[in-house]
Order: structure tokens, then C-alpha cells, then sequence
């Protein structure tokens, strides 16, 4: 359960002095989640979706809107139901989960107002006609299945239409409504090349000639990195104007639109936990979070997230490796790291553990009867930012405003 608190701290630090929990903290930086959807706005060419499943806390869907973000990427009846009653009709839902329950489709579609509908096979199709009650003002959008060569963390296996069997799907959805049809992808998370975008969409091209369909919308996805360390991203404008340039050559109508939706990058850099030590045995740190808490991903998908040491008065001896095991009773319960720290760390210490705006207290569950975490607001700046990154240079390369455009130039077949 998330306690959230209302007070604003300079930093975690501070946090920790004023009110030690008994459970983790979460550190909540909403000026940065502002920050980066303000910059996907006024740097992405088309339209921003949220990826709410990265993090569904009402301070992050807060900040976004204050950002100016007014789409969100669903995923299930809950998260619809959840931006749907906070923002209203002026929230632009996209339920992009390419397999959703017949009730799920039915209320997204009559109690909350989704139009917008992902899907990979004809059966979904067909469920999302039959709970619709054969609706044409539907938004269908045809996911197909691309590399992910470029990502850290692969999502080739669960969902996408192939290529063989693309083009069938894209004239079955184009003549299943009569308002816009579009394609989406996903290069995977946390893709660390450009050109990987640039791939996905040529080969979404070849299977749009293939079907010959008019196709309104390519939607990018999400992917799109933040910072660990050893693992730097290129400089976000890349990704851009990959995307901007690629569109420029795709084969839909003259006023087709892109979409993105990113989750990570608008959120990973605002968020950190702060864990409490309360044992050591040898080079093991014993927590009161861990894999069945909001450290998920430091357990499981064993990426290398910073860590920082606070104690009172600090340490001055040297680094040294650790690992970490969670407060459960399952072994599992573990992870690895190293986690460079003081060699003198001890009982009562705290860590807090960066990046991990995306996808910490998203993840967290009650197992074993721990999950209880305090979230409170800190002013200070994040580790790492992929924002604000543009040099002078980069912004003269771009235009005068530092945002990258689409062409006035270009030609598109018209929709008929």
C-alpha cells in the first residue's frame, strides 16, 4: 500500500531524518516527470501516449498532465477506470494491451468513451466488433511484430502480428471502421539504438504496400531509454529525428499521424527508493525492500542501479561490492549486484537506489506481509537525465526553438 505523505523535502536525505519509516520510502521528483513530458511534447513529431503501467501513481499522472500530456496508453479496465475518473472526457485513451477481456472491451468502449483499440489477431478483432456492438467509430490500431535487436530487455515473445500475416489483418481492420486504422510496435524496452526505431518502421512500411490498406496512424511505442550506469543512451533528439525522417518515406495517407508511447523515459529518472539496512553478513545487506517490493527489476532483470549511502555524518571509507536480500522468507527474495557501498555500512543505514521511477512501486506486491511504503516529494535534481541534454549546436541543427518538425513538404497517398 502507498503512504503517500504531503511533505516536500530538499532532498531524501532530509526525508529520512524527519520521519525513518518503518517500511521503504519512495522519493517522488514530480518536476522532473513535468520536465520530460513537457520535452516529449515539444520534441516527439505527433502525439504522446503515457504508458500508464510504468508508474500509475496520481503524482506521476499529475505531473504528466501538468506537462501538458494529455494521452495515456491503457493496458486494462483499471487503468482506464483510473485516468478516466481523474481527468475526464479531456484524457485521449488509447487501450493498447493486444489482448483484453470481452468486459473490459465492453466498459472501456460504453462506460468510459475508448475508441482507440490495439489488436494482433482476427479473434481479437472480432471480440472487439462484437463488444463494441459493431461500432464504426473506432480507432483500430494493428500491432506487428518487429526486432528488438537493439533493446536491453527484448518483448518479442507475447505479442505482434508477423509479417506473413500482417497484411491480411491491416485490410480486415481498415474495413472494420469507418474512422482511422493505424499500426504500432514495440522495439523493446530500453533500446540503446536509434536505428532500431528506423527498422521497426520500414517494416511496418513493406507490410502496408503488401495490404494495400490506407493506413492514419504509425505508432511508435515505447523503448525509449533512460540512464543506468554502463548504460548511456544516445542523446534523446536521435531517437527523433530517426523517427521524423523514416515517417517522411512511409507509404500512409498525407495527413497520417505518429504516435508514441513512452513509459520509462518520462518517468525512471524521478523516482528512487530509500531502503533500510537491518543486517549485514559480510558482503550481504539484508533490506526492508526487495523483489517482492518496489526492487523488482534490481532482482529480476539484474540492470545496474545506482545506489547512494545515507547515514548521518556520511562514511569515509572506501567502496566495496555488495549484494542485496529482500525482508521475505524466500530465498529468491535476492540481488546479486554488485552494489558499489562504504565498506563500513551498517545496521540502521540507508540506501537509496536510483532510477526506478519506472516500473518500482508498480511492481510492488504485500507477499509475506511487507509492502507498506511512504512516498514523499523531494525538490532535488535527478542522477541522470536524458532531458536538457541538447547542446547549442544540437538546437541550431534542429531550428532556432531546438524542436524537431515534420516536413511542409511532405507527400502522402491520400486516404480515399
Amino acid at each position: 500500500m502507498d503512504n503517500i505523505q504531503s511533505l516536500v523535502f530538499s532532498s531524501p536525505a532530509d526525508a529520512v531524518r524527519a520521519i525513518a519509516p518503518e517500511g521503504p520510502m519512495a522519493i517522488a521528483r514530480p518536476h522532473r516527470v513535468t520536465a520530460a513530458g513537457q520535452w516529449f511534447r515539444e520534441n516527439f513529431p505527433g502525439e504522446v501516449f503515457y504508458a500508464v503501467k510504468a508508474n500509475p501513481s496520481p503524482w506521476v499522472l499529475d505531473a504528466l498532465w501538468a506537462g501538458g500530456v494529455r494521452g495515456f496508453d491503457v493496458a486494462s479496465e483499471a487503468e482506464v477506470r483510473l485516468v478516466a475518473e481523474r481527468f475526464g472526457p479531456e484524457a485521449k485513451l488509447a487501450f493498447m494491451h493486444p489482448v483484453k477481456s470481452r468486459r473490459a472491451i465492453a466498459r472501456a468502449y460504453h462506460d468510459y468513451g475508448v475508441r482507440t483499440f490495439v489488436l494482433d489477431t482476427e479473434d481479437e478483432l472480432d471480440k472487439i466488433l462484437a463488444e463494441t456492438n459493431g461500432a464504426k467509430d473506432l480507432t483500430l490500431m494493428v500491432r506487428l511484430a518487429v526486432s528488438n535487436d537493439g533493446a536491453s530487455l527484448p518483448l518479442t515473445a507475447k505479442f505482434g502480428v508477423s509479417a506473413a500475416d500482417a497484411p491480411a489483418l491491416l485490410r480486415r481492420a481498415r474495413g472494420a471502421t469507418e474512422e482511422l486504422m493505424g499500426v504500432s510496435f514495440h522495439v523493446g524496452s530500453q533500446c540503446m539504438r536509434p536505428l532500431a526505431f528506423k527498422a521497426a518502421m520500414l517494416d511496418a512500411n513493406r507490410a502496408i504496400i503488401k495490404a494495400g490498406a490506407v493506413v492514419d496512424i504509425v505508432d511508435v511505442g515505447g523503448g525509449f531509454p533512460a540512464i543506468y550506469p554502463g548504460m548511456q543512451p544516445p542523446e534523446m533528439g536521435a531517437y527523433m529525428r530517426e523517427i521524423r525522417d523514416t515517417f517522411e518515406q512511409m507509404f500512409v495517407a498525407q495527413n497520417a499521424v505518429l504516435w508514441a508511447e513512452p513509459g520509462r523515459a518520462l518517468v525512471a529518472e524521478a523516482g528512487s527508493i530509500v531502503t533500510r539496512v537491518d543486517l549485514r553478513k559480510g558482503d550481504a545487506l539484508y533490506l526492508n525492500d526487495g523483489a517482492y517490493g518496489n526492487l523488482f527489476d534490481a532482482v529480476h532483470v539484474k540492470w545496474p542501479f545506482p545506489v547512494k549511502h545515507i547515514r548521518e555524518g556520511g562514511s569515509r571509507a572506501k567502496l566495496a561490492p555488495f549484494k542485496f536480500f529482500g525482508p521475505t522468507c524466500d530465498s529468491i527474495d535476492a540481488a546479486p549486484g554488485p552494489f558499489m557501498l562504504p565498506a563500513d555500512i551498517r545496521e540502521g543505514d540507508h540506501i537509496e537506489i536510483g532510477m526506478l521511477g519506472a516500473y518500482g512501486v508498480a511492481m510492488a506486491t504485500g507477499f509475506n506481509g511487507f509492502g507498506d511504503t511512504t512516498t514523499v516529494v523531494s525538490e532535488d535534481a535527478p542522477w541522470e537525465s536524458m532531458f536538457g541534454r541538447n547542446t547549442a549546436d544540437q538546437a541550431q541543427a534542429e531550428g532556432e526553438s531546438g524542436v524537431i518538425q515534420l516536413s511542409d513538404r511532405k507527400r502522402k497517398p491520400r486516404r480515399k
